[in-house]
């Protein structure tokens, strides 16, 4: 099912009643989503992402612009015939009722040419319960369910009415690091097993790149950038996602422009044609770095951190944003951990430039 948000606002009203104040928590989304994808809505807190989710199913009406689930204008359609299958983040299962009960509850509420009987109820309960992998937990009750299992009989809940569009609004954020990695994997098979349209919604970037086919990252209400996860990596258009964007965040240091060469404090650390001379912001991804003893970027050792595979050196400069500065480097390396400073040549490609005053990207000349 493609899902089209035309112009969609939400507002609403400010908390004090004597000065007329309305907040945007939706500012103008315009997005076609795909027919069949996993689209992650990606944001901290209070950037609109589950109003956004609230008003596609809709538990919210917009005050401006509309949607539409393929061409059929779903504006002002309540949400029980919209068909979307919603799980939030607290799995909200009835206690008193088994795993099987809880997950045929919706169908027990069709009407008319909807209603099912007890036998093809119970073929679809087994149904969805298979795609989560429970069947064996069916006579159990919520309590006693880990809370990865729970939060599969709340996925199967939602498939078992065979949605057009599948909601997932934080549905990881009770789980420990294992198991969110592993229902995370869960999520993506379910979601290329049934070709549901589903949109997830996260402040966990790790989460969102890792099982998304597109992005859309969000602040303030307002979309930043909509892509593939790897290509916004690769290309932020602002500094907010390329901040947002990355595990170690990017090393964000004051900088300078002149004569196409790129200065943090008094070295001149890479040629940047095409940019005309200015303060600006530069960001350094953590792989962007590459240790060169005589390398034009010097930076002052705090410590090595080993990662297995690859070491994060740990660097501080007086022209940093960062309180440290990581930089991921091969552990074949060979590191002077006795020494002062570091130096490091840099990555032309892992090197983005941001106005000073707009945050926006300013894009140089790669050679």
């Amino acid at each position: 099912m493609k899902i089209v948000l035309q112009n969609l606002t939400k507002k609403f009203s400010g908390r004090n009643k004597k000065v007329s104040s309305e907040v945007t928590a939706v500012n103008d989304f315009n997005f076609e989503i795909p027919d069949g994808s996993l689209v992650g809505l990606l944001g901290p807190s209070g950037c609109g992402k589950s109003t956004t989710l609230n008003l596609i199913c809709g538990l919210q009406k917009p005050t401006g612009g509309k949607i539409f689930f393929g061409e059929d204008d779903v504006t002002n359609l309540p949400p029980e015939n919209r068909g979307v299958g919603l799980v939030f983040q607290n799995y909200a299962l009835y206690p008193h009722l088994t795993v099987e009960e809880n997950i045929r509850f919706p169908l027990e509420n069709l009407k008319g040419a909807d209603k099912l009987s007890r036998d093809q109820m119970k073929e679809r309960v087994y149904e969805a319960a298979g795609l989560v992998q429970i069947e064996e937990l069916m006579d159990r009750r919520p309590s006693e369910l880990s809370g990865g299992q729970q939060q599969r009989v709340a996925i199967a809940r939602a498939l078992v009415k065979m949605p057009r569009v599948l909601l997932l609004d934080e549905p990881l954020s009770n789980l420990d690091a294992r198991l969110r990695l592993q229902t995370r994997e869960e999520i993506k098979r379910i979601q290329k097993q049934t070709k549901i349209t589903t949109i997830f919604v996260t402040h966990d970037q790790d989460e969102a790149m890792s099982i998304s086919d597109i992005i859309v990252v969000m602040k303030a209400g307002v979309v930043q950038q909509i892509g593939k996860p790897q290509e916004v990596y690769d290309d932020p258009v602002n500094l907010f996602v390329a901040k947002f964007l990355g595990t170690p965040p990017i090393n964000v240091f004051d900088g300078e422009v002149r004569g196409g060469r790129l200065y943090i404090g008094t070295e001149a650390v890479l040629d940047v044609k095409g940019v005309s001379d200015q303060p600006v912001t530069v960001g350094i991804r953590p792989e962007g770095f590459l240790l060169q003893a005589e390398g034009p970027l010097h930076c002052r050792l705090s410590r090595l951190e080993v990662m297995g595979r690859d070491f994060s050196v740990v660097t501080t400069h007086e022209h940093s944003q960062n309180a440290v500065i990581r930089s991921i480097i091969d552990s074949e390396s060979r590191l002077d951990t006795g020494a002062e400073t570091m130096g490091f040549a840099l990555k032309p490609r892992k090197v983005f430039l941001f106005h000073k005053e707009t945050e926006e990207r300013i894009r140089f000349e790669l050679g």
